[in-house]
């Protein structure tokens, strides 16, 4: 039976890169591989000749042979366990990337798994109040995490015994088989990668090495820190295996809506409501800070919707850089019920209204009527 060609194995053109024709083979190393295909011939078959096509196009030398002369070129280069080159799948873990423990060899190529193991990472979602974020405060947390058990020490051991070789490995954490042309190892089943068995477990861990304790910290959070950011607490994560360091805790933060300001980065907008009296003839009015209440000169004849800004009233920033700006939106205050005599002054004030005012509004198409008419429409 004629031999396909390599190229079309891999599905790749003539003028593949070298990236393209490993990233070629990693994608049917991992379709075909026998675990994930066990009992299927097929599956197999198309994994040899995955493999064969890969060790012969990888090599720059063969490739360029195998161009020139076809299969000719490089008979006996790849044709099964006597002509198959071990060094062009030295880098066979990396092909197959983090992925490899899926099929259970990620360990022939990263070593066994019983050594010293980091512990995991935790996260701990923490809310605070809107006014607490615009100042250094401080939070105490309870978080459970896993540490080293203090009566065996993280041995997993009961006292006076110890760690046996694992018969079934033989201390090394694997297990090797042969599969075709390739040697493959597994991680032992019986001790889990780690080589040695506890006989004799812990009564406080029952052989884990660690236990389940609730930790009270104190987080220190700094000014002017939004929603989202998180604050890193290196250590304070669950403790590792076999004497490994620590994971990280993470601090989620979550800050409350306020029910005046709304956040725009570091700055601060609000809405404030005016009364038209002071809108007209202008004035002081007084503007809610995260700091208390601030003066603020409303200038003669400022419109509704106007912007006024006072600096530095915002949030601080996180980092330390200064501090944001307050917008405050006026937004014209209409008493809903005014007396005779208020509603009499206010016709009596719309009566001495310049008339060409009102006259060129209207005969602007879409104009925006003067704000005196606006009073006489609602009070008259």
């Amino acid at each position: 039976m004629a031999k396909l060609d390599y190229y079309e194995v891999l599905g790749v053109t003539r003028s593949a890169s070298d990236g393209e024709i490993k990233s070629a083979y990693r994608k049917l190393a991992l379709k075909y591989h026998p675990d994930r295909n066990p009992g299927d011939s097929a599956a197999e078959e198309k994994f040899k000749e995955a493999a064969e096509a890969y060790a012969i196009l990888a090599d720059g030398d063969k490739r360029a042979a195998y161009d020139r002369f076809g299969h000719a070129g490089v008979s006996g280069s790849a044709g099964g366990p006597q002509g198959f080159d071990p060094s062009v799948f030295s880098d066979f873990g990396d092909i197959l990337g983090g992925l490899g423990d899926i099929f259970g060899f990620g360990d022939a190529f990263g070593g066994r798994r019983g050594g010293p193991r980091r512990g995991a990472d935790l996260r701990y979602d923490l809310e605070i109040a809107f006014e607490d974020a615009a100042q250094v405060t401080e939070r105490q947390i309870r978080i459970p995490r896993e540490e080293t058990c203090t009566t065996c020490q993280g041995s997993g051991s009961a006292s006076g015994s110890g760690p046996e070789q694992c018969p079934q490995c033989r201390g090394l954490g694997q297990v090797r088989y042969q599969q075709g042309f390739f040697t493959v190892a597994r991680t032992c089943g019986n001790c889990r990668g780690a080589g040695r068995i506890i006989t004799k477990p812990c009564p406080t861990c029952r052989g884990n090495g660690r236990t389940t304790e609730q930790r009270t910290l104190t987080v220190k959070i700094p000014a002017g820190i939004a929603t989202g950011q998180r604050l890193r607490l290196t250590g304070e994560g669950e403790h590792g295996l076999q004497g490994g360091p620590p994971g990280d805790l993470y601090i989620v933060v979550l800050v409350t809506d306020h029910p005046v300001f709304q956040r725009h980065e570091d700055d601060l907008h609000c809405e404030l409501r005016v009364p038209f009296t002071t809108l007209a003839l202008g004035g002081s009015i007084k503007v809610p800070t995260l700091d208390g209440e601030e003066s603020l000169h409303v200038p003669e004849g400022t419109p509704s919707g106007t912007t006024l800004k006072l600096k530095h009233k915002g949030m601080p920033n996180v980092s330390g850089r200064g501090q944001g700006d307050l917008y405050a939106v006026t937004r014209v205050a209409i008493p809903k019920k005014l007396t005779k005599e208020q509603k009499h002054l206010l016709e009596e004030l719309a009566k001495t209204m310049p008339q060409e005012t009102l006259e060129n509004s209207e005969s602007d198409e879409g104009a925006e009527k003067p704000f005196f008419e606006k009073v006489k429409d609602i009070f008259g």
